[in-house]
């Protein structure tokens, strides 16, 4: 396995464990990431890696955005795909975008079924007026791994 997939993995699981127990990724998370795909993309490319690094960040900034200002995901789900924006440059970020959103919706589907599930098993719904959300950094994870799957 090369170092690329190496940091995505370890990212990856740590995005995943944070926000599973604490329904929040720490800063620290993307930060690895970002560090990790400039090394990785400068050490593979030189100057033009920094290039891919750079516009892979942006990219993956620009995807979650405006689900972020739509008050639809979390601030540090997108700072998470910035970071990895950099370790896959713009086109392999692009692609685990799409990734992302396809097991996301899987995700939401999955838990719409369980609540659904789960207020019939109680009979009733009890709210505790706090606002319902789906931990994205599995998504993002699998998306990632998967853009970084050879194909063909």
């Amino acid at each position: 396995m090369t170092a690329q997939i190496w940091i995505a993995i370890l990212v990856g699981v740590a995005a995943i464990i944070d926000d599973l127990r604490r329904r929040r990724i720490a800063n620290w998370i993307p930060v690895a990431a970002l560090a990790g795909g400039f090394g990785w993309q400068i050490g593979q490319h030189g100057a033009w890696g920094a290039v891919q690094a750079i516009s892979g960040t942006a990219a993956g900034f620009a995807v979650f955005l405006t689900f972020y200002l739509l008050g639809g995901m979390g601030g540090g789900d997108v700072k998470l795909m910035a970071g990895f924006g950099a370790l896959l440059g713009w086109p392999g970020i692009l692609w685990a975008a799409l990734w992302t959103a396809f097991i996301g919706g899987v995700l939401a589907v999955a838990a719409l079924a369980g609540k659904a599930a789960w207020r019939g098993i109680r009979g009733r719904n009890r709210g505790n007026g706090e606002k319902e959300s789906i931990p994205y950094a599995p998504a993002i994870a699998l998306g990632v791994w998967l853009a970084l799957v050879p194909k063909g």
